[in-house]
């Protein structure tokens, strides 16, 4: 199951690449994925089913991969009865649809690479949720069928309608997988475990003890999900809306697949859990009023599509019912109607992609004589609707006719049950209404239609109907030959052992005795499927005064106007909200964030009234120097505050900084304190190169009305923050994890420092996520000081002279600093100096021989400083943070040394390929211990000899740390060319022109114009 996983989503990831080779064809190559995985499938089945000749028993597989223990979270995957039958579905149906899709689009069609990709992966996330067998790794794949869904929907996102469908989709499906996500949890909480088999073996003791209160809150949270995607009352309105999607994507996600995820969560939960108490009102009353609903609207649509979309979100309220009941004879109909319903829905889908494929049109007003134009599309579109409408000898009528008898023998059972006649009466109402709009998709599509022209249609190819012909022909041969899929259930029928409550013993061995057969005799059942019969045709031919009574019936209730007011109301509100939040006031924004910091925690401890903890003092008597520091960051903040210039400001924040880089220092941390004097000083750095965009003058910050409200602010979180830090460290009542650290980092991560260890190693996911911040901020930096519009990219070509120094060759990205670069380079030969050549493009005013002579001193010992922390720092301070911070600022120098060029000349790499190859760096570092058997990001301690070197012990999360030095230098790099060189050039291009502008710009072209004499041969002038 793994295996078939992670070939699925390879070749998810690949396909626009196969798509870029082989067009459209390419989707016989995806589809051969599923293909392949159907047929290993298939060879799987006497392990799910040892028991021979028919024996009511079911095996399965499991594979297990661990993945985080101590938070009891791994892949788990169990083939059983269930998830084997629901693959049947997913993998067979999803390769006849890519097949299909080879020839229902067109080379021209737009991104059908990402297309394939989106579907194929949907398969996969589709396969892993019926075989999860772990309630948060069935939820990951739950809400990536959600996100595919969504794009697939939105496929043709030029338009409207499919952006809109696409969204409404999510946003419903979305919020159900949330709130089915808190019952999970509480599930696994109170089962004491995340695996679904383990949980079901329990189940019965979970309803019924003592904490059958949550199991029954967590119950209807699942079930909310499973309403909102499988498109049940009143949620049902998204799916017609979906099929804005193409055909192939209505056909299996919403016939075959996603629609079905809903049922599935229903019937693997209904063994254990029917007997909640709130199981049956949710799943009888919903999929009744489902039924019905779905079916009265399928009758007034004139799309075929949308036929199929309503009567897609009727017979889902019939699944629901079925599989919901908890009954063995309910259970095998449901499985036994949730296959037949897969093959027939799924063709007919196929077959109105074809129509709408050949002809133009879906309305059911304009197509006429289609079936003398293709009479195999209308025998393969026949044999499908006359599945679903229930007329033997197809799978439909084998289905539904096990579907009466289970309700048969439920309706007419013991009279604690009024609702079974009930119920019993609109299954058949949902029927009738089911057989009518069946007979109302095959006239609409293809019948010759008094008054209306025939429909020009072209020939089809063989290939093309291949896909809904095989689907046809399996509905065929279901029907006439029932027994294999009666063996395939009934395994999972047997679940359903104990008798509900109120059952009586003849009715719990009827139910028992259930199978699937095309005869079972004159039985009530099929007297209510001829009463099906006889009122469906009825309503058929009196289709005129059944669509004039319901033209007549107003839409008291309609759940996708309900939809839009509601999204229309939050977004007034939201709006009403930010309009009173959102006031450009950054006095504003900080009152309300730091009074809200300070009232609320201020109120809990008030409310506490709790003693302060004993053993306080103000200053270390051990270490007295802390009263210098403090002096200095007190002295620091107030001197930032009183500051009217933003250099003083910004210098004065960083001497608080460097404070505390002190405290750290004293109080026994050298490696926090060095971190933090590097992060401080190269932060200042990044506020001083931003300021040279901003006045140098600061407008007086503490004056005005409120400059008292912003004081008792200002000082009361502070006050607050204090105290909070104090009842903190006083309310441990633990022992502190901490404490192990020192042990844990010499034994398991063979490291001294424990610090560096922790970062890398205990800790190592944190450190993950903080360096994905840093290079997500890092792009946040760049992208807003490099946007530029097209236009004005287009616009800055035109005018900007080609060879120009000063100004770049081309516009937009980084060509443009290579052009200028080229030239700088190309005559660097005649300079004196192998390097810092750059430095000479810089207006004299703004050189400083000093500093570069002090670069040209310490640039190449910083950077072998930092590869030294970087490699110390297990032991020694230091670590990759550290490193990368002292190569950042070795970078620094050299820019403020020769300007932008020179920085370009420095670090002519990439700043997101650091970014990226960082990130790949420590995202392998802890992937690859998986691959090995180990944990996610587990380290190993290897020994070995070198010659010099002597005995070296290697730990591999030093590849780890090497990603975070790379990510650190990136966002240094990153940093420096988007505050300090892209700033350079736009102060360049907004001073004069193309000679006319700073001091650096008439530097540079007075260097190009004196090495360009040097190279011209005498008397000939400059060009």
């Amino acid at each position: 199951m793994i295996t078939v996983l992670a070939v699925t989503f390879a070749a998810a990831t690949v396909a626009p690449w196969i798509f870029r080779k082989l067009q459209r064809n390419a989707f016989y190559v995806l589809a051969a994925v599923p293909a392949l995985a159907f047929v290993w499938l298939l060879l799987q089945y006497d392990r799910i089913y040892p028991g021979k000749g028919g024996e009511s028993s079911g095996g399965f597989v499991e594979e297990t991969l661990p993945w985080i223990p101590n938070l009891k979270l791994e892949f788990a995957f169990r083939m059983d009865v269930l998830a084997w039958v629901m693959s049947l579905l997913v993998l067979g149906v999803g390769a006849l649809v890519l097949v299909y899709c080879a020839r229902y689009f067109k080379n021209k069609d737009a991104d059908l690479g990402g297309f394939g990709a989106q579907l194929l992966a949907f398969a996969g996330a589709m396969f892993g949720l019926v075989t999860a067998d772990d309630l948060l790794m069935m939820f990951i794949f739950w809400e990536l069928t959600t996100v595919l869904s969504y794009l697939l929907i939105g496929y043709a996102r030029t338009r409207l309608s499919a952006r809109r469908s696409a969204l409404q989709a999510l946003m419903v499906t979305t919020a159900g997988g949330l709130a089915m996500l808190v019952g999970l949890i509480i599930l696994g909480q109170v089962a004491g475990t995340y695996r679904i088999s383990a949980i079901m073996t329990q189940a019965a003791t979970l309803v019924t003890g003592p904490v059958q209160g949550a199991v029954a809150a967590a119950v209807v949270l699942i079930l909310v999900g499973a309403i909102t995607k499988s498109a049940l009352v009143p949620f049902h309105f998204w799916l017609p809306g979906a099929m804005a999607a193409p055909t192939p994507v209505s056909a299996y996600l919403h016939a075959a697949a996603m629609v079905k995820a809903g049922i599935y969560i229903v019937a693997r939960m209904a063994p254990g859990f029917s007997e909640s108490p709130y199981w049956l009102p949710l799943v009888l009353g919903l999929g009744l009023a489902t039924m019905l609903a779905g079916g009265y609207r399928a009758l007034r649509q004139t799309d075929i599509k949308l036929i199929l979309a309503y009567g897609t979100v009727s017979q889902l309220g019939f699944l629901t019912m079925v599989v919901g009941l908890g009954r063995p004879d309910a259970a095998l109909a449901g499985l036994a109607l949730l296959l037949a319903h897969g093959l027939f829905k799924a063709a007919l889908f196929l077959v109105v992609g074809i129509i709408d494929h050949q002809s133009g049109t879906r309305d059911i007003r304009k197509l006429s004589g289609v079936y003398k134009s293709s009479r195999a599309l209308a025998i393969v579109a026949g044999i499908a609707a006359a599945s679903m409408a229930g007329i033997p000898p197809l799978a439909g009528f084998v289905a539904k006719e096990s579907v009466f008898e289970a309700f048969v023998h439920y309706g007419t059972g013991p009279a604690s049950r009024p609702w079974g006649p009930v119920l019993l009466v609109g299954l058949v109402l949902g029927s009738i209404l089911t057989f009518a709009y069946s007979a109302r998709f095959m006239w609409g599509a293809f019948a010759t239609k008094p008054g209306v022209d025939r429909t020009p249609f072209k020939a089809i190819q063989p290939s093309f109907l291949a896909a809904p012909a095989i689907l046809s022909f399996l509905t065929i041969a279901y029907g006439l030959w029932p027994d294999p899929v009666d063996g395939w259930i009934q395994p999972y029928a047997a679940l359903f052992v104990e008798p509900a409550a109120g059952t009586s013993a003849a009715e719990s061995n009827a139910a028992s005795a259930s199978h699937l057969a095309l005869w079972h005799g004159l039985t009530p059942a099929l007297g209510l499927t001829a009463l099906t019969f006889a009122a469906g045709v009825a309503m058929f031919y009196a289709r005129n005064l059944v669509s004039r009574a319901q033209s007549r019936v107003p839409d008291w209730v309609d759940g996708d106007r309900a939809y839009q007011r509601t999204i229309g109301a939050l977004d007034d509100v939201a709006v009403w909200v930010t309009g009173r939040t959102q006031r450009g006031s950054l006095y504003f924004y900080l009152a309300v964030i730091l009074t809200v910091a300070f009232a609320v925690p201020l109120t809990a401890l008030i409310v506490a009234n709790k003693p302060l903890p004993g053993g306080l003092y103000l200053i270390d008597p051990n270490s007295p120097l802390q009263l210098i520091a403090a002096a200095g960051i007190v002295v620091g903040a107030l001197a930032a505050v009183r500051a009217n210039k933003r250099f003083l400001a910004v210098l004065m924040v960083s001497v608080t900084g460097y404070g505390i880089a002190l405290m750290f220092a004293l109080q026994g941390a050298p490696d926090l304190a060095l971190t933090q004097m590097l992060v401080e000083t190269i932060i200042l750095v990044a506020f001083v190169l931003a300021m040279r965009s901003l006045p140098p003058e600061l407008r007086d910050r503490t004056g005005g009305k409120y400059r008292v409200v912003r004081v008792i602010i200002g000082v009361a979180f502070a006050a607050t923050m204090i105290f909070v830090a104090i009842y903190a460290m006083g309310a441990r009542i633990a022992e502190p994890v901490s404490l192990s650290f020192p042990r844990l980092a010499y034994e398991g991560g063979g490291g001294l420092n424990v610090v560096n260890v922790t970062l890398v190693d205990i800790r190592a996911w944190d450190t993950f996520g903080e360096i994905s911040v840093l290079a997500v901020a890092a792009t946040g930096v760049a992208s807003l000081i490099f946007v530029r519009s097209r236009g004005e990219r287009l616009n800055k070509a035109a005018t900007i002279p080609e060879g120009t120094v000063g100004r770049r060759a081309a516009a937009g990205g980084s060509s443009r600093d290579d052009a200028s670069l080229a030239l700088v380079r190309k005559f660097a030969g005649s300079l004196t100096d192998p390097w810092l050549v750059a430095g000479r493009t810089l207006a004299p005013e703004r050189r400083s021989i000093i500093f570069e002579v002090v670069t040209r001193l310490i640039f190449h010992s910083m950077i072998v400083f930092s590869v030294y922390l970087l490699l110390a720092g297990h032991n020694l301070p230091g670590g990759g943070f550290a490193g990368g911070l002292t190569a950042g600022l070795a970078l620094t120098i050299r820019y403020l040394a020769g300007g932008r060029f020179e920085l370009r000349e420095a670090a002519p790499i990439s700043a997101g390929m650091l970014l990226g190859t960082g990130l790949a760096t420590a995202a392998a570092a802890g992937f690859v211990p998986l691959l090995l058997g180990g944990q996610v990001f587990q380290s190993a301690i290897i020994g070995f000899w070198l010659p010099l070197f002597g005995d070296i012990k290697f730990v591999t999360s030093t590849i780890f740390d090497i990603g975070v030095y790379l990510v650190v230098v990136g966002l240094a790099l990153d940093v420096l060319r988007s505050l300090g060189a892209e700033i350079d050039e736009h102060f360049e291009e907004t001073a004069g022109g193309d000679a006319r502008g700073s001091g650096e710009a008439r530097s540079e072209a007075a260097t190009a114009t004196a090495a360009t004499t040097a190279t011209i041969a005498p008397g000939k002038g400059t060009p």
